[in-house]
This record gives structure tokens, sequence and C-alpha cells, in this order.
């Protein structure tokens, strides 16, 4: 049986993406392919794997892989604004969510049905929690703006440096401290510390600049794409078209009204934690019906 690699010929032909079944192929990945821990969300992938260019999506069932124009490793800030610029992301946040809402299909839950049978209770619980937190978000998305940059960041920093430098004394050997595990691990928790005392008004004009520049330079080469032409867009002419001119036309908004878009940013940072909330809450309970339904099945 063939390797995923021989499927793969259409998308150098102007395909955008290429959806091969794991019965097709001999192997689920090479060694060469890496598993990517951050990607624009898609309805249906368990993981995703990037070699190169090739980024693949894996299913249930299928490895859907297309060809990003930048390999985010070598050039990570053109695949930044290119391949997955802000609304993009935003938005297939959303649809992957709600996709994962309406699914009906638990995956594994044999598995989960026989080795974790407290696996509902945890996600129930797991899910009320986030909801409330995503409520608490975006009922008030300026204070909660001001409390995560001014307490959780820094705490996220503190707790990063703390793992380093624990890492580096925990394996505490000359080379260790040169190769900078512990030196480092303590600028970290020094600037963490510092972040701490860093006001609301730096941090809203820091974020609003570095979101102006990646909504501009996204809009710029993706209207650039879009002025060349159907066939340099494979992934979508209309939608990138769409997202580009907002883009463009959001550029300014955040100079012009800062706290509007902060808080606006913070709403959908509250929204995209409460469907989370309900994708958990959701496949708990459907979880629990099928544990449910097992118990007054008759046994084989």
């Amino acid at each position: 049986m063939p390797r995923l690699e021989e499927f793969l010929g259409p998308l150098s032909e102007g395909v955008w993406e290429v959806a091969v079944s794991k019965e097709s192929v001999t192997e689920p990945l090479g060694k060469d392919w890496k598993k990517s821990a951050i990607n624009v969300p898609s309805p249906g992938t368990i993981a995703s794997f990037r070699k190169g260019q090739y980024h693949v999506h894996e299913t249930e069932t299928e490895w859907k892989v297309h060809l990003d124009r930048y390999d985010p490793e070598k050039h990570p800030v053109m695949h930044l604004l290119d391949d997955a610029p802000l609304l993009l992301m935003i938005g297939d946040t959303f649809v992957t969510l709600i996709s994962d809402i309406k699914q009906t299909k638990i995956t594994n839950t044999e598995e989960i049905l026989k080795e974790q049978k407290r696996e509902w209770h945890l996600q129930v619980i797991a899910g009320i929690f986030l909801a409330l937190i995503g409520f608490n978000i975006a009922s008030d998305p300026m204070t909660a703006f001001i409390e995560i940059t001014s307490v959780l960041i820094p705490l996220a920093i503190l707790f990063f440096g703390l793992i380093i430098t624990g890492n580096g004394i925990l394996n505490l050997k000359k080379e260790s401290f040169l190769n900078g595990d512990i030196p480092g691990g303590l600028v970290i928790i020094g600037v963490g510390l510092f972040t701490f005392y860093l006001p609301p008004l730096l941090w809203m004009a820091t974020l609003t600049t570095v979101l102006s520049v990646w909504m501009f330079a996204s809009a710029i080469i993706l209207l650039w794409r879009v002025g060349k032409g159907r066939t340099a867009i494979p992934e979508g002419f209309t939608s990138r078209l769409i997202i580009g001119v907002i883009s463009f036309l959001l550029v300014l908004t955040p100079f012009l009204a800062p706290g509007s878009i902060i808080k606006i940013l913070t709403l959908i940072l509250g929204l995209i934690i409460i469907l989370i909330g309900i994708v958990l809450l959701v496949n708990g309970f459907r979880l629990r019906n099928m544990m449910k339904k097992q118990r007054l099945s008759p046994k084989n």
C-alpha cells in the first residue's frame, strides 16, 4: 500500500486540499511528519501534523492535507500573516466549536466506557467551570482585560520561568547552567515580576499596535493575491477577498477606538470560552447517556 505522500500530487497543481482515506495508506505518517500543537481550528480534527509546507489534519477516517504557502518553522511571521490571518482564526474557531456541539458521535467511546467510568462527570464539571468563566469575561470585558493583563499573564510568565528554572536545578550540571536553563528561567521570572507593574494602558497600546500591523499586513498580502486571480488562491477566492477587505477596513479602528476594540476582542475570548464549556457539557451528557444505555443493554 502507498504512503500518504504519494497522494499529494494535486496540491502542487492548484488543488487546495486532498482527503485520503486511512485505509488507503500503509503507515499513519512517516517520521518526518511533526505533530503541530497550534493550528487554525478545523471541524472533526483529532490531531494535526506538518512536514514543511504540507499540513495534515487527522480525522477519524481520513487524512486531510493542504499546502500552506509558508512553512511555519522557517517563516513563522509570513505563515501567520498569509496562512492564518486574525479574522480567519477567529471565524474558524467559532465554526469548529459550533460543529463540535452539533456532532452526535463520541470518538473512542468503548475505551472511555471501559477505562474512565467517571469521565462524563469531569467533562460536565469542567464545562460548567469554563462556561462560568466565559460568562464572567463576556459580561464585563474591560474589567476582565485588566485582570488578564495585570494578574493572569504575569502569573503565567512566572510559572513558565519557575518550570524552566526547576528543570535546570533538577538536572544541575555544568552544561545545564551553560545551556541557559537556570539563568534563562531566572530572567523569565524577572520579566514576570516586571509585568505586574505594567499599566493596562500600555498593554492596550501594545495589543492594538500588534493587531493593526497584523491585519494590515494580512490585508495587503491577501488582496495582492486576489488581484492575481482565482488560481492564486486555491483555498477560497471569495473568503480570502472578504477577509482581506474587512482586515483593511479595520486597520485604523484600534487607534481610533482602542477601548472598543479591546472590549470586542475580550468579548470574543469570553464567547469562545463559553462555547468550549458548552462543548464539554454536551459531550459529557452524551457520554452519560451512552454509559446508561450500555448498563441497560443485555450482556452478550
